[in-house]
């Protein structure tokens, strides 16, 4: 990627005009010759817009007056005269003479409103109507990114270094999602023997007729049809089926019968069942023994055609361990933030850091006043000084905040990292339903289009930079049970909530004697 050269260079827009860029304040300052006909006419404007306010015996109110008796009038009422209309007159120029000299630079990117770096006073005694005059005025620009460091084969920003702590992979949902992908490719044959028996593990099919358990525990009302059946095919595993159905088929044969007292699960959707007790007669028509495949390349071929076994392995890995891992993509996006940091040099200009401390100031504002604090408290903290005490103490991580995200934006541009309109589209719908809900109809949908977009456009960047990086996880010790204290504590409570029993009783013992006295 080019960089321009950070060294100070000059710009000229135009015979009169020289913009010179200092990359390393984040600022140009601009030399501008205001010509003679822009000084009359900035002057002219000035005298006109002063005269529509004016009450001058012998001129009609918005009539056309000459400068001198303007100037005398101003000056007679005390407001000023011809160096107040020089000061509006500057003011002018720099509206249409220095703001579109600097937006007619390409090369250009403002922050915030120029500013003279000459004494106003010295510029009005040289500014005459119809005379050429040199303004001298300094802007902040959005600052450069300028890459440093990085791998040598790669770009700067690739092979990010640092580490994160996080909690550990979960093995067991691992051997789950890996027992699931068997099942699902489990083959079936007749168990061996001459009265095989079901073992937790094998297969069957099964014929069931249903009833409602009564009060006595005893076949009751029969089960509507949905809730019995024939030919039904039952695994062997626990949390399949309604609870105590495998379990009451443990040890059955062909053409047993069996009683099983079973519970309907509470979360059932028909409302007649759910959480009730019933029986079913299940007769066992086959006893079959899965026979569970082996994880191999064939095996992975078979989940999907050109996968091997580790590709298949990792994969499910990544799928395991994705809901884990989104609790702590704040960590390893800071991770990410601290390391990239190290790879840019860039001069955050103080316009900028104000913007952005105003804002971060008006959110610490309103959540205080969310967490219950007073008005009149909050007032008190309005104030100038409290906002450059403010801006002081965040100053740091405002700097690098703003780095890391004009990075990103950098990096989106450079890998041509396009957001997905739908995908913005859809939680700008998902936040309007949630405020509808909570009885606000009021959104800015421009404000919070840019913001989704920006969200995800940093996901975007930060996933990729992950995958590039070179970060250390570091995984969280599982905290032990410690039995003993946990007693301890409970005891602890158990006394306490015994005082003060005792404590109620004998309160309400002397009310009662005192009663008695009366």
């Amino acid at each position: 990627m080019l960089h321009r050269n950070p060294s100070t260079f000059m710009t000229r827009l135009n015979a009169k005009t020289i913009v010179e860029k200092d990359p390393k304040t984040s600022s140009v300052s601009v030399t501008i010759t205001a010509t003679a006909e822009q000084t009359r006419d900035a002057y002219d404007r000035v005298i006109t817009d002063a005269s529509k306010s004016l009450d001058i015996p012998g001129f009609r109110k918005g009539s056309k007056i000459p400068a001198n008796v303007v100037e005398s009038v101003l000056e007679k009422g005390g407001r000023g005269g011809k160096e107040f209309l020089k000061k509006q007159a500057l003011k002018q120029l720099i509206a249409s003479v220095v703001e579109p000299a600097l937006q007619d630079d390409p090369s250009v990117d403002p922050i915030g409103e120029p500013a003279l770096t000459q004494s106003e006073e010295i510029l009005v005694s040289l500014f005459q109507p119809s005379e050429e005059i040199q303004l001298n005025v300094k802007c902040d620009v959005w600052p450069e990114v300028k890459w440093v460091g990085g791998a040598s084969d790669g770009k700067a920003y690739d092979g990010l270094e640092g580490s994160y702590t996080r909690k550990p992979f979960n093995q067991q949902k691992m051997d789950e999602a890996i027992k699931d992908l068997k099942d699902r490719q489990a083959k079936l044959a007749p168990k061996d023997g001459d009265s095989p028996t079901l073992e937790m593990g094998d297969a069957c099919v099964v014929n069931m007729v249903g009833f409602l358990a009564d009060a006595d525990g005893k076949k009751g009302e029969p089960l509507p049809n949905a809730a019995s059946g024939d030919q039904v095919d039952v695994v062997m595993e626990t949390g399949k089926y309604m609870s105590g159905l495998v379990e009451g088929l443990v040890g059955a044969s062909v053409n047993d019968t069996r009683e099983i007292k079973v519970t309907f699960p509470p979360n059932l959707r028909d409302p007649a069942l759910k959480g009730k007790s019933a029986l079913f007669d299940v007769t066992v028509l086959s006893v079959d023994t899965r026979i569970l495949p082996e994880i191999n390349d064939e095996f992975a071929n078979n989940v999907r055609p050109g996968m091997n076994k580790d590709d298949l392995l990792e994969e499910v890995k990544k799928a395991v361990d994705a809901e884990d891992a989104r609790e702590f993509v704040g960590a390893r996006n800071k991770a990410l933030e601290t390391s990239l940091a190290g790879r840019i040099e860039m001069v955050i200009p103080e316009t900028l850091v104000k913007m952005q401390a105003k804002e971060k100031f008006a959110v610490m504002l309103t959540e205080m006043r969310d967490n219950g604090t007073p008005d009149a408290e909050i007032k008190k903290l309005v104030s100038p000084e409290n906002f450059e005490k403010y801006v002081d103490v965040s100053r740091d991580g405002i700097t690098r905040d703003l780095k890391a995200s004009l990075a990103v934006e950098e990096i989106a541009r450079e890998e041509n990292i396009r957001v997905d309109p739908q995908e913005v589209e859809e939680q700008l719908g998902n936040i309007k339903k949630e405020m509808q809900a909570q009885g606000e109809s009021d959104i800015d949908e421009t404000a919070t289009r840019s913001k989704i977009e920006a969200t995800l456009q940093r996901n975007y960047v930060m996933d990729l930079l992950a995958e590039r990086a070179k970060l250390e996880v570091k995984y969280q010790e599982e905290e032990e049970f410690d039995e003993g204290l946990m007693n301890k504590l409970m005891e602890e409570q158990i006394e306490r909530e015994k005082k003060l029993a005792d404590e109620r009783v004998e309160a309400v013992a002397q009310a009662a004697a005192d009663e008695e006295k009366k």
